[in-house]
């Protein structure tokens, strides 16, 4: 063989083992593509992919409540991406994206090698963005030749279907960046707190370094290895043309300002908010968290944070008149401790509600320092500390003279700057609980609604969870059934001792009380509803009867099952939710008719279309809504759909919650069950106006309003205090007590408690409102009658006082008047016989 022939012997024969090879791989491949083909799904479908978009909570004036999903994501269109944002993730995810067919043979050629050539089993390279796209929305994590050749397939199926833009839009919207963080907006908005337009080039960058390692290497869990491939990321921007020199140094000389940003809570409504959550879990299953819906609520923002201020404010105030009951906690710090140390004893507090942590540092009489979380020192005065010591319920200890016998180093506590100059005070976190709802009479909107002092303290919503005595505020449905039974507001009940028997007692009898234990004899209605007392209650309930009584009262959305078969009932001794109440009281301010309390106004689409909308059934005095003792109509199986308000059927059916339709929404709303008669709900509602008057809820005159109704409520042993009152704009209803059921505290009545919380809502809520005019309906009429009997007086009769009555009950006692005048005749004309 010469030496001239064996170079071409070479050389042939290399070219054919690469042709053998070529067409073995090529081989190969079509044997790969015809087995894995058939299960590759389609990716036109990719088209018509939803994207995970969390479910957004907003009040009716557009306020933010809640965000809901496991995927913080805000879905952009590329052109509204900045272009150096785009460049940025090209520079370091696919610098040939858009010169590649969808896979990057250079690439998957380096990975190759190093496959062969290393015992690594993964190893980089070879994934382009098209390549991410198909693996993201189409396969699993799974690492396997299979899952590579299907991700190779299905990048090249998608060159063909979408143009690059498209495909490197799904990508900026898919991609993790940690803390459940998905797509660009939903970063540059959890690191950064901007819209993507206000990035600078440094936090451009560094959004896109982060998807390579998004648990363990983002600004937050590690800054140092962030800065470190965000600098990686320009040095790339640099080397494709895309920022020039000066650009790259000015932004790899910034200082990162990455921290976590939540979203934007706008109005603090949690308890209402989970009530929604659970709602549309409920209705909608998991999609409801994930198809991006934006649930409208009845909530008014500017109300709810006044129910917010007044339920903390009222259980501040009680809370600071039973006194200081010590430390939160108590930390254990060495005798050296600094600033390092108190941060560490305060990392396992939060701020509750303007509450902060802070650490006693040191203590003398005159005062204390306090560190609080985050660095902050503050030194307070004896008189911003001074607290009398809580010794029970009903008692509390000497004033403190000497700050050194409260407090102590290492004492964490709570302050709070509760003042115009922003000065610290101590404070406690109360053990009471409160809970304040508010609804417009007209249709049962819930306008306002507290759960409790805390969400973060306690998710038990009282305001619809909480089944607690009412007490004396039962009392104007009680009144209600007597005047359907003949009763008016000037009928003489005694106001005097009773004892029933009743086995269920030490000694068989049942003795109701007033809540003075005083008696003041035979008294009209009227008076007895505006000084509360309970035993003309009792006997109205036993002349009227208990099941007649029952029956009727479930007219205002009581559940029958809620309330006892006996007397006790004239006492408030049925089980009910705020929410419940304040339904209820609605009758009366809306002239008898039964409303559905509802919290969902609409739900719209990710794209701001409503899909559905509230059909809420009005109050309508002017609409044929049936006659009284109607119920509210059953609910369809759409209109349960979000529409109630947490509570049993019996006490808040669903209101209607239908498809959108333009032509639906021009139609008059559905008449709401009229379930009183108008006078009658119009004579109780002057009782309930004369309570706020002159009797136990006077303590909402400072108001300055005449338009206001409402009853006081204090249950036995004060463990319970409810106020709900009214005006023709808003009913709401507010209770305190404590969760286990222990008392307030011996002088702890509604009027000290519930009412100014109540007030304090209301101080928001009607200003600026015009009063209603209480005007009267047909068929009733005023007389002049006797203050001690209640007898019609004779027209120029002097004395006496004006009241209000029906029609029919004018006639009756008219005839009374006549028929004793008549006795009396009778008996003068035979006293002259004789």
């Amino acid at each position: 063989m010469s030496g001239k022939s064996w170079p071409r012997r070479l050389l042939r024969w290399s070219l054919v083992l690469f042709l053998v090879g070529l067409v073995l791989g090529v081989g190969a491949i079509g044997i790969a593509y015809w087995l894995i083909a058939p299960r590759l799904p389609d990716v036109a479908e990719i088209r018509d992919m939803r994207l995970q978009v969390p479910l957004r909570v907003v009040t009716a004036d557009g306020k933010l409540v809640a965000v809901f999903g496991e995927a913080r994501r805000a879905p952009v269109k590329v052109a509204d991406v900045p272009e150096r944002l785009r460049n940025a993730f090209v520079a370091i995810e696919d610098s040939r994206f858009y010169q590649h067919p969808g896979i990057d043979v250079v690439g998957i050629a380096r990975a190759v090698w190093l496959l062969a050539t290393t015992d690594r089993e993964r190893v980089p390279g070879g994934s382009t963005i098209t390549q991410q796209v198909a693996r993201n929305y189409f396969l699993s994590s799974e690492y396997s030749f299979t899952r590579k050749l299907s991700e190779i397939f299905l990048a090249l199926r998608l060159e063909k279907e979408l143009s690059k833009d498209e495909i490197l839009e799904l990508y900026l919207n898919k991609i993790f960046f940690g803390y459940r963080a998905y797509g660009v907006v939903a970063a540059a908005d959890f690191y950064y707190g901007k819209p993507l337009a206000d990035l600078s080039l440094a936090e451009s960058a560094m959004l896109a370094s982060i998807p390579k390692f998004p648990s363990s290497g983002n600004p937050l869990s590690n800054p140092s290895r962030a800065l470190t491939r965000r600098d990686y990321v320009l040095e790339r921007m640099r080397e494709e043309g895309m920022i020039g020199q000066d650009e790259f140094e000015l932004a790899r000389a910034e200082i990162d300002q990455a921290q976590p940003h939540e979203p934007p809570v706008e109005t603090d409504a949690p308890y209402l908010a989970e009530m929604v959550r659970v709602a549309a879990l409920e209705r909608l299953g998991n999609d409801a968290l994930t198809t991006g819906y934006t649930i409208v609520t009845t909530l008014d923002s500017r109300l709810q944070a006044a129910a917010n201020a007044a339920v903390r404010a009222s259980l501040m105030d009680y809370d600071r008149r039973h006194g200081w009951r010590g430390p939160e906690a108590k930390a254990e710090l060495g005798a050296g401790a600094g600033p390092a140390e108190w941060e560490a004893a305060l990392a396992p507090y939060r701020p509750i509600a303007g509450l902060m942590p802070a650490l006693v540092t040191a203590v003398d009489a005159a005062g204390a320092s306090f560190h609080l979380a985050g660095g902050e020192s503050a030194t307070v005065p004896l008189e911003r500390l001074r607290w009398r010591a809580y010794v029970d319920a009903d008692t509390r200890g000497p004033a403190v003279t000497d700050a050194t016998t409260m407090l102590a180093p290492g004492d964490v506590v709570r302050l709070s700057r509760n003042n115009e100059a922003g000065e610290w005070t101590l404070v406690q976190l109360p053990k009471a609980q409160g809970a304040l709802v508010a609804l417009d009479p007209a249709n049962g909107a819930i306008v306002s609604l507290v759960g409790g002092y805390s969400f973060a303290l306690s998710k038990f919503n009282r305001a619809t969870m909480s089944n607690r005595q009412p007490g004396s505020s039962f009392k104007p449905f009680i009144y209600s059934a007597a005047f359907d039974r003949g009763f008016n507001a000037a009928s003489i009940v005694n106001d005097a001792p009773l004892v029933f028997a009743d086995p269920s007692q030490a000694d068989g009898l049942w003795k109701p009380q007033n809540d003075n234990e005083t008696f003041l004899g035979p008294m009209r209605l009227r008076e007895a509803m505006v000084l509360s007392r309970n035993l003309v209650s009792v006997r109205v309930l036993d002349a009227i009867g208990v099941r007649y009584a029952r029956d009727y009262i479930t007219r205002f959305g009581f559940d029958p099952a809620s309330m006892p078969d006996n007397l006790s009932l004239a006492l408030g001794t049925v089980s009910v939710p705020p929410l419940t109440m304040a339904r209820a009281f609605s009758v009366f301010a809306n002239g008898g008719f039964l409303v559905d309390p509802h919290f969902i106004l609409r739900v719209e689409d990710e794209a701001g279309k409503p899909v559905f909308e509230m059909r809420a059934a009005r109050a309508c005095r002017e609409c044929t809504a049936g006659t009284p003792g109607a119920t509210a109509a059953s609910a369809t199986d759409l209109s349960a759909l979000l529409g109630n308000a947490n509570a049993p059927a019996a006490d808040a059916a669903a209101t209607p919650l239908v498809a959108a339709d333009p032509a639906a929404a021009a139609e008059p709303p559905p008449a709401a069950p009229r379930v009183a008669d108008e006078r009658n709900v119009y004579l109780v509602s002057s009782l309930l106006r004369d309570v706020v008057r002159r009797g136990t809820g006077r303590g909402a005159l400072v108001l300055g309003r005449n338009d206001l109704g409402g009853k006081t409520g204090t249950t036995n042993e004060h463990r319970d205090a409810w106020f709900s009152g009214f005006n023709g704009s808003y009913v709401a209803t507010a209770w305190m007590g404590f969760d286990d059921f222990t008392s307030l505290g011996t002088g702890e009545f509604a009027a000290k408690t519930a009412l100014p919380m109540w007030v304090g809502f209301m101080k928001v809520a009607l200003e600026g409102v015009p009063e209603t005019p209480f005007e009267a309906p047909p068929g009733i009429t005023s007389a002049r009658i006797d203050k001690a009997t209640g007898a019609l007086l004779a027209a120029g009769a002097e004395g006496g006082v004006d009241e209000i009555f029906r029609s029919e009950d004018i006639a009756r006692l008219a005839a009374a008047r006549s028929s004793q005048a008549a006795e009396s005749e009778a008996e003068q004309q035979a006293y002259e016989i004789f």
